[in-house]
């Protein structure tokens, strides 16, 4: 912080400043630090070691994109499994579907306390639906050692650094694809590209060896600055990505969901990529 200014670290050459109006809190966790603010523009953010995780106001250009796209592309998504997402976005945005159960892995129980406390706009009820578990523990561990099979892994991490590398190593999506069933789809965040090069590249290499299906699709997230965030897919099959937009449609409108960013034709249209990325991808 300088002044009235929480200014974001992530990059060397490139930053972003956000205005302070109000700290709520701050702490150093057992992992990370941690610091909630409030901001004129995007009302309450979340950073962590000194970069926004989210905003009340652009959440939902991430969450909705994160999950609505994999629960809509499988089609009968009943267990999901989400790594990291301690905020409770990507958890609320999954229980709008009609799923069995969701199990959420996180590894800082601040970040679940704090969120529950600073930002009910984001996580909602989330966390008291009977249909949630959140497990505080290792995400790449509990992939290892999981004794289940989901439908959808949706990877809400932070970038890597820290305790996140392991989430974006081909080990951990090779235990991820082990903890498919059929057709699952895992999606993963995979940074901003223009900015964050090897992030999208690492994800789609990594993945390509392992899944059926491996791609980037995009969403657009004010605050994650500096062009398209890209998310990492890999299928078991090829058939999810390919669902026909009427198809989606129809699951869409059966799903009574309502959103802000998302619609069917944003669905279909995020796969198609610019072509710095898919130069990147090779």
């Amino acid at each position: 912080m300088s002044g009235e200014w929480f200014t974001e670290t992530l990059y060397t050459d490139y930053r972003q400043s956000l205005r302070i109006s109000k700290v709520l809190h701050r702490e150093r966790t057992v992992y990370q630090d941690l610091m909630i603010f409030e901001n004129p523009c995007f009302g309450r953010v979340l950073a962590l070691d000194g970069i926004v995780q989210t905003t009340e106001g652009d959440e939902f250009a991430y969450h909705e994109m994160l999950v609505h796209v994999p629960i809509l592309a499988h089609g009968n998504a009943k267990r999901v499994a989400i790594i990291g997402g301690g905020d409770g976005g990507a958890l609320e945005e999954v229980l709008k579907h009609d799923v069995e159960r969701v199990a959420m892995v996180e590894l800082d129980p601040a970040v679940v306390e704090l969120s529950r406390r600073y930002l009910p706009s984001i996580c909602g009820d989330a966390f008291d639906d009977p249909r949630a578990e959140v497990i505080f523990a290792d995400g790449a561990a509990f992939m290892r050692e999981a004794d289940e099979t989901f439908d959808v892994i949706v990877v809400d991490s932070t970038d890597p650094v820290g305790p996140s590398v392991a989430l974006f190593e081909q080990e951990f999506y090779a235990d991820c694809r082990a903890r498919l069933g059929e057709a699952g789809v895992l999606v993963t965040q995979s940074g901003v590209t223009f900015m964050q090069e090897d992030e999208a590249r690492d994800t789609y290499r990594r993945m390509k060896p392992l899944f059926a299906d491996a791609w980037l699709y995009l969403t657009q997230v004010p605050t994650y600055g500096a062009g398209f965030m890209t998310l990492g897919w890999g299928s078991l099959s090829a058939a999810p990505r390919k669902t026909p937009l009427a198809e989606i449609e129809r699951r869409f409108r059966a799903a009574a969901i309502e959103t802000r960013y998302y619609t069917p034709e944003i669905h279909v249209a995020a796969f198609g990529l610019p072509g710095y990325i898919r130069a990147l991808m090779g």
